[in-house]
């Protein structure tokens, strides 16, 4: 007897041996002869149905929440360590919280990039290093794996938190990147909150520009520098970015980045490690990274869109290695990488001496800082 299903099987798969069927109903074939044909297929058409059952099985799975974070790759110091570590921990746990309370992934990233931003140990919002005419100018963009739907502000003024700016960019016009004046402009017409005029210049910002001024070939984020012991003031000039990227239970997956730019640079210039396809890409289709590292490199290779690319081949960190290697033979300079397939496999690889990183997988949280290494906390 035929398995009670087998007509089904041949509705969908079989179009040869439903003709064959079709034809025996109207006395073409013997019915005999065709229950065979039909039996000799079903094998074929049996081990198909299992191979695509275990494909949609393996798609359509319930994904776990994960927002992965980093601080930025660089010649980070010692003394730095801790407290960089101590902002994407809480960076991650925070966009965790509201992909577990069921938010979306771009709320994920958002929120995440936001707890970086309000730490003045970071160098983005109110801990930007400045321009060389004194300023802060901030970018930030944000960008949708469902849609390709994007957002990002560059050489933004008194805005403490340039990630909810681009995103506001996102949501509320048709551009995909609005520059400085224009930005505000913007801002003021949405009712977005900025800071007072100068309100975001801290000293340490201003040290670090007078050290820069002084000696340009000596900034500290040389990899030739050494600086193990905390000086007497910190005029270290923090010029990483700082990103994430998300992936929600829906599979939907968001990333961005922020940044305040170089320490000492032309005022007006916009840091490519904030542009889609250079420093963030996403795809719910394939996956979503966000880079750190010299921005004008990764545009010149659209260094974010290939390695999402990769991704169809190849697994997240894979992905990244293969790139991130690419691009220093080519141009002899380091970077970092974030990344999460859409099927939820995590990858951070960098070629810099460091980058803090971390993400949450159900209560343990993952981090780390220098090459290789991985720690892991239990979180309640």
């Amino acid at each position: 007897m035929l398995p009670i299903w087998l007509p089904v099987i041949n509705r969908f798969f079989g179009e040869g041996t439903r003709k064959k069927e079709t034809d025996a109903e109207k006395g073409n074939l013997k019915s005999e002869s065709t229950e065979s044909d039909v039996l000799k297929a079903s094998g074929t058409i049996e081990s198909r149905i299992i191979r695509d059952k275990q494909q949609i099985s393996s798609v359509c799975r319930k994904l776990e929440p994960i927002v992965l974070v980093h601080g930025g790759a660089g010649n980070i110091p010692d003394y730095l360590v801790p407290a960089k570590m101590n902002c994407v921990k809480k960076a991650a746990i925070a966009g965790f919280k509201v992909l577990k309370q069921g938010g979306t992934s771009v709320e994920a990233v958002e929120t995440a990039i936001r707890v970086m931003e309000d730490d003045p140990i970071m160098n983005a919002g109110v801990g930007s290093v400045l321009n060389y005419d004194g300023e802060v100018e901030a970018d930030a963009c944000i960008m949708v794996g469902k849609t390709l739907e994007a957002g990002g502000v560059t050489a933004v003024k008194d805005v403490a938190n340039p990630i909810s700016l681009a995103k506001m960019v996102m949501e509320k016009s048709p551009h995909a990147l609005l520059a400085g004046e224009g930005a505000t402009k913007f801002a003021k017409e949405n009712h977005y909150e900025l800071e007072k005029p100068g309100s975001l210049v801290t000293l340490a910002a201003k040290e670090a520009l007078e050290a820069y001024k002084k000696d340009p070939e000596g900034d500290l984020t040389s990899e030739k520098v050494e600086v193990e012991e905390k000086p007497e003031r910190d005029i270290w000039p923090r010029t990483e970015s700082v990103g994430a990227v998300a992936i929600d239970r829906k599979g939907n997956i968001a990333v961005g980045a922020s940044s305040g730019g170089w320490n000492g640079k032309t005022t007006g210039k916009f840091n490519e490690a904030c542009s889609i396809g250079g420093g963030v890409y996403a795809d719910d289709d394939v996956g979503g990274v966000s880079l750190t590292g010299y921005g004008r490199y990764m545009i010149r290779m659209m260094l974010a869109f290939q390695i999402t690319k990769e991704m169809e081949r190849k697994n997240a960190l894979k992905s990244s290695q293969q790139w991130l290697r690419a691009l220093y033979c080519k141009f002899k300079e380091p970077a970092g990488a974030v990344s999460i397939t859409k099927y939820g496999d995590v990858g951070v690889y960098f070629t810099a001496q460091r980058m803090p990183w971390a993400y949450q997988r159900k209560n343990i949280l993952h981090y780390g800082v220098d090459p290789d290494d991985e720690k892991r906390d239990i979180t309640c």
